[in-house]
């Protein structure tokens, strides 16, 4: 758990750009009036403690209000996600989700102690792709090569990712369900590991959050084929994106992605005045600046658009999950 000192709240205050000093509207005008707690359902230092903190730093030098971050990690984000829906939706508890305790989960665990329904979408601040890489030893250099390997090759590769259930490895599953191919799913206790395992060549695919395996592609330890989100990224522009690659995966659109809910009952009012000063931050240079570095690009949307975009995640990561016939327990 931390807060902000007098001193980062006035650096924070100073950093605000013009588009965060907007006139209010009827729906703007609530503010908080006792400490904002903003729950991070995972360890710090990753992208969603990274968020999570950033738009604490805002809101308090923006609202006013003492703002405490506490990282509730453990059970793939559902610990921390829990603890949320389980609070009063009167604006002073917020929750950065992701797509593990907040698409994924509902599927793949059998004895997840929430539902969707307990938790309002506010907005989605960042996505970011996952990627596709191989060992310079497998010898691919594309995503055309990996498919006509695997075709001629079923079952002959091993691929990794940062465990079972994770939105690399459900990136892997459902590359492989559109192309009718076979591979090895090896899980790994973290991202880390399974880099580590890519770079040794223990295993030949690996299928990751664009950072940290993007570096190793440009230091050639790894070949990056492709990027799996819709577009391409900024930061690898040269990296098509899987559905460029082949028709089978025409559909192809996977990111994490990282935003903002409140428990259950929140006002409009509440809602309104939240997800407009997501988009204030959103629109910030310093905040433009820090979210490029991780990769990653602005994502805002309305409550109801980011509502929209969570039940779609949902009920795609469900129809992966239901196919591979994976169940697991929260533990």
């Amino acid at each position: 758990m931390s807060t902000f000192s007098r001193r980062s709240l006035l650096s924070g205050a100073a950093a605000l750009s013009a588009a965060a000093i907007l006139p209010r509207t009827a729906l703007g005008d609530w503010r908080p009036s006792e400490t904002i707690r903003i729950i991070v359902p995972a360890a710090a230092g990753g992208s969603t403690d990274v968020m999570g903190r950033l738009l604490a730093q805002h809101l308090q030098a923006t609202w006013g209000q003492s703002t405490v971050v506490e990282n509730r990690s453990g059970g793939g984000g559902t610990i921390g996600t829990a603890e949320a829906a389980r609070q009063k939706g009167d604006g002073h508890t917020i929750l950065v989700g992701n797509p593990g305790p907040n698409a994924i989960a509902y599927s793949i665990f059998k004895n997840l102690s929430y539902k969707p329904d307990q938790l309002q979408p506010v907005s989605n601040m960042i996505r970011i792709p996952n990627i596709v890489a191989a060992h310079p030893s497998a010898n691919i250099k594309s995503i055309p090569e990996l498919i006509a390997y695997l075709k001629a090759n079923p079952d002959k590769l091993n691929y990794g990712s940062s465990g079972t259930g994770q939105s690399p490895h459900l990136t892997g599953a459902w590359f492989l369900q559109l192309t009718g191919l076979k591979m090895t799913h090896v899980p790994f206790r973290g991202a880390g590991p399974a880099l580590q395992a890519a770079l040794a060549g223990d295993i030949q695919i690996l299928f990751d959050n664009l950072y940290p395996s993007l570096p190793q592609v440009q230091d050639g330890k790894l070949i990056g084929l492709a990027v799996t989100t819709s577009e391409r990224s900024d930061q690898a522009p040269q990296l098509p994106t899987l559905r460029e690659t082949d028709p089978s995966l025409a559909s192809f659109d996977v990111s994490s992605w990282f935003g903002v809910f409140l428990p259950k009952g929140a006002s409009p009012e509440i809602v309104a005045a939240l997800n407009k000063e997501i988009k204030a931050i959103l629109e910030r240079d310093d905040i433009k600046k820090n979210i490029a570095a991780m990769g990653a690009r602005p994502d805002y949307g309305t409550p109801q658009q980011f509502q929209q975009f969570v039940e779609a995640e949902t009920a795609k990561f469900k129809g992966i999950i239901d196919r591979e016939g994976l169940q697991m327990e929260v533990k």
